[in-house]
């Protein structure tokens, strides 16, 4: 009825109810074993895949590509600017202005990272905007004395649109003391990076935080938009030798290379145990099919005597085999990916339910747990658990390739 008959019967014996339950207990182990492994891989995966887009899309669409600085007196920021821009790599330049400072609110005192920013360039080489609403970039602008602060850093003072703040900035005179400066300053908005940013970043107009710098400048240095991100190190290299001296870069690769290596270096030791585990799993196919064949000695030899050849005995067991491998690996794979789709929600839903944050920005790059899932790490993980099955079942087949009709029907 069915051609080739080693595939009719090798999906008879998959089926089939075994005489000894601890044959079909192994059996059954080993496929929820590849299922687990599969999905387990497939998750991480799409996690570590998530971190890896969120460092890449949002972080370093945060921070900038390249920032170049001047040493000393105020630099000559339209000539630079000129020198910067005929690079083919600098895609937008915008001016900037940074600062360290304290934010007052009653009696509650935060440091924060004060940045001058403006507002319509700043744009250009930043997804900040994305991130605040259009009448408060317009307003910040226009409004003199006006500020934009990270939602975190607003939980924790209880600000609100429209509260008045005060920031204070230590300066040194000209008789070398340090003196501190007052500005008083009204909320706008607050922005949702989700990301460490939130936590201590206060955002000002350029006019306003100019008369807070010591000679008033113009500005503190440029941020560069690149357009390869990770041309970052040779390009800052390449401008610091074309630019005059005292002006020195600084590329996204100092601040944020650590964290974007070790997100792949963790990538690639999770997925090495991983796949370890997916090895286990698929071997333990091995022993389920040893035991098989012990259990099946009488129908194999029966087989032989009919004729069968040790080719057609080998590929009964090899088809039984990989059908456990294939479905295990088809139900990892459908499991993988809706805990992949759902693990975001699920992360976010026990968040609530335990009053805990699992991942806070003050020590993890963002805030939530974003997930990426990628077509070809799917296919990679269910070809590579498919084929360590089938590999697994060469040793059990061949084996039943070997028995021998007449010893195995001996006490028959």
């Amino acid at each position: 009825m069915f051609k080739p008959c080693s595939l009719f019967i090798g999906l008879r014996y998959a089926g089939a109810k075994r005489r000894s339950q601890l044959v079909s207990f192994i059996s059954l182990v080993s496929m929820l074993g590849m299922t687990v492994g599969v999905a387990l891989l497939i998750v991480v995966l799409s996690v570590m895949n998530g971190f890896d887009k969120e460092m890449r899309e949002r972080i370093l669409g945060l921070v900038p590509h390249i920032i170049i600085n001047h040493h000393g007196d105020n630099g000559d920021w339209p000539a630079v600017e000129k020198i910067i821009t005929q690079h083919s790599e600098v895609k937008a330049v915008a001016p900037f202005i940074q600062l360290g400072g304290m934010l007052l609110h009653g009696t509650d005192v935060e440091s924060v990272m004060i940045y001058g920013i403006d507002v319509e360039r700043e744009a250009q080489v930043s997804i900040i905007d994305q991130f605040i609403k259009p009448e408060a970039l317009a307003q910040l602008a226009q409004q003199p004395d006006t500020v934009v602060i990270g939602h975190a850093l607003a939980q924790r003072l209880a600000l609100q649109p429209g509260d008045n703040v005060n920031i204070m900035i230590p300066q040194q005179s000209a008789s070398g003391k340090t003196q501190p400066i007052f500005k008083r300053l009204r909320l706008l908005a607050d922005f949702n990076t989700g990301t460490e940013l939130d936590q201590s970043v206060i955002l000002l107009s350029l006019a306003t935080a100019q008369p807070l710098v010591a000679g008033n400048p113009s500005a503190q240095g440029l941020r560069l938009l690149l357009n390869n991100t990770f041309a970052a190190p040779r390009v800052a290299w390449e401008l610091e030798q074309s630019l005059p001296y005292g002006y020195s870069s600084r590329d996204w690769t100092r601040s944020h290379g650590n964290l974007y290596s070790a997100i792949q270096l963790s990538k690639q030791l999770v997925g090495l145990m991983l796949f370890i585990i997916i090895a286990v799993a698929a071997f333990n196919v091995v022993s389920a099919l040893v035991m098989v064949v012990t259990d099946k000695q009488a129908d194999i030899a029966i087989l032989r005597t009919l004729g069968a050849s040790p080719r057609q005995v080998m590929m009964i067991f090899i088809v039984q085999g990989s059908l456990i491998g294939l479905v295990g690996t088809g139900f990892g794979v459908l499991l993988g990916l809706g805990l992949s789709v759902s693990v975001t929600d699920i992360v976010a839903g026990l968040e609530q339910l335990l009053n805990y944050h699992f991942l806070n920005s003050d020590v993890y790059p963002v805030d939530y747990l974003p997930v990426d899932i990628r077509q070809s790490d799917v296919l990679l993980v269910a070809a590579t658990a498919f084929i360590m099955s089938v590999l697994a079942t060469i040793y059990p087949a061949w084996r039943a390739a070997k028995v021998r009709p007449a010893e195995a029907l001996r006490y028959e």
